[in-house]
């Protein structure tokens, strides 16, 4: 593979940061700092579009900043896998800007400076998570998105916001600093390297089985952001911030650093021929597939909105550390598409719940009847992003739980392609009642004969998600349109299988 020296991971990294203090200082100024926001937003885009030609032509491209420790750089480098995380991360800034904007303002929320400031420092760590070069570069901007996104989950600054957010923080960097770290520590003793390559770095080393076990169990776990039981239950807690938060939590970023992270410890620490041969991947698995089936069945009894679509994320995140850890080709495809798929149909839906919660301040299932009849649009995109999750055509999940399923199959591992079609039924379970709730029930306060009245949230809130439904479908049709999603992902299960 032709290796090419490029400030643009750097450049993608920074745009988002560079703009903070002009955000900062056009706070009494919202217009001119929500315009800010969007020319980060789509300069950072186009910085991270623009590598798509040389990954797929076969270049990596890197760059190295400073060395921390003998053979341990701050570096970035650009391959398949972490550009398709990027470009998923940085198309969806710019939709998720316009919904922020939209519900900042109609909720007239305070702090809003400060909230769009976060949001940036949010988007340029995980930049930097997907551009990593090694394992230290990963931990440190990890680090730097569990303490910037810490203000968005205390938002409000109640009692429940700080008593989450502690949760929160607590969990993530509690398991950060007393699993990941050490065991990266233990690593480089090792290795005396942290840097990612497709055979994993420890494939060669001479170490006792136990120690491999706990080294496994350490970075899987230290990475809690990915939600594995039963490191999850901060991701419920942080839905008391406001729902744009949640989208980026479950959809841009902080779930998606998790799952990632664990995606490319596994493949580029590891190793997936050095976890087979080993036998070190079967924890993970079982791990991820309690997880998957555990919290979708938690979910059918949420009545909460958001708290159902976090359990839901909880089991959609499953699909993909369970489709890395079943290590076939196939298996490797559907979870590194997840990452996309999911992203798309998972905003669509938290950002269905806060037009709803704009429009009708209503939160409980319980009291969505009829809502479809006033929220035509909102409860049509919501009822695309349910069937994407139920794995149906022609949404996007059905694309990445297909791939899935052959990789199950081509695993050897029947039970999981089991738990992979029970899970889906449990989607369906959790979601479709809502859907059904939505049109075909009227509405409590209806009168035989009475017109029911549209009733939509406003424009910049309907906009972004009806796109983001749209898109859902898009990549269930045509995956490669127009970003090349589907092409990345084969290529990083290329060089991730075949040392590319």
């Amino acid at each position: 593979m032709e290796t090419l020296v490029s400030l643009k991971p750097l450049l993608a990294v920074l745009v988002s940061l560079a703009a903070t203090p002009l955000i900062v200082a056009s706070g009494k100024r919202p217009n001119v700092r929500e315009t800010w926001t969007f020319v980060a937003a789509f300069l950072k885009c186009g910085i991270v579009v623009s590598m798509i030609p040389a990954v797929l032509d076969g270049k990596r491209l890197v760059l190295s900043l400073v060395e921390i420790f003998p053979g341990v750089p701050l570096a970035f480098h650009v391959d398949a896998l972490g550009l398709l995380f990027a470009v998923v991360a940085s198309c969806l800034w710019i939709i998720t800007a316009m919904y922020t904007m939209g519900y900042m303002r109609a909720e007239n929320e305070h702090s809003q400076t400060r909230f769009f400031t976060f949001f940036a420092i949010a988007l340029s760590s995980t930049m930097g998570v997907a551009f990593s070069a090694n394992l230290f570069t990963l931990y440190l901007f990890y680090e730097v998105l569990s303490f910037s996104t810490y203000p968005l989950v205390t938002h409000h600054q109640d009692q429940e916001s700080r008593v989450s957010g502690r949760k929160y923080l607590g969990y993530l960097a509690g398991a950060s600093i007393g699993l990941a770290l050490p065991a990266m520590i233990i690593v480089y003793n090792i290795t005396g390297t942290l840097d990612f390559t497709a055979q994993g770095i420890l494939s060669g080393a001479q170490t006792s089985p136990g120690l491999l076990v706990a080294l496994v169990l350490m970075l899987v776990f230290g990475f809690a952001k990915v939600a594995l039981m039963p490191l999850h239950s901060w991701l419920p807690a942080a839905m008391v911030a406001p729902t744009p938060v949640s989208a980026l939590l479950h959809a841009v970023a902080v779930v998606k650093v998790g799952a990632f992270s664990v995606f490319r410890v596994i493949t580029g620490i590891f190793g997936v021929d050095f976890l087979a041969a080993n036998n070190l991947n079967t924890g993970i698995m079982y791990v991820a597939g309690f997880t998957l089936l555990a919290a979708s069945v938690i979910a059918l009894s949420q009545d909460n909105l958001k708290r159902r679509l976090a359990f839901s994320t909880i089991s959609q995140l499953s699909y993909i550390a369970l489709g890395a850890a079943m290590l076939a080709p196939s298996a490797l495809l559907g979870g590194s598409l997840h990452i996309a798929n999911h992203a798309f149909m998972k905003i669509t839906l938290f950002f269905c719940a806060g037009a709803i919660f704009v429009r009708h301040h209503k939160k409980n299932v319980s009291e969505l009847d009829g809502i479809g009849y006033k929220m035509p649009f909102t409860m049509g995109a919501f009822a695309v992003g349910s069937l994407g999750m139920a794995g149906l055509p022609p949404i996007a999940g059905f694309i990445s739980k297909w791939y899935l399923c052959l990789g199950a199959l081509e695993a050897d591992q029947i039970l999981f392609l089991i738990v992979l079609l029970l899970s889906s039924l449990l989607n369906a379970a959790y979601f479709f009642p809502i859907v059904y709730r939505a049109f075909f029930r009227k509405p409590s306060e209806w009168v035989p004969g009475q017109r029911i009245k549209l009733a939509e949230a406003p424009a910049l809130l309907v906009v972004p998600l009806c796109l983001t439904a749209l898109y859902s479908i898009v990549l269930g049709i045509v995956p490669d349109f127009p970003l090349s999603l589907m092409e990345l992902a084969q290529t990083a299960v290329t060089q991730i299988t075949q040392g590319g």
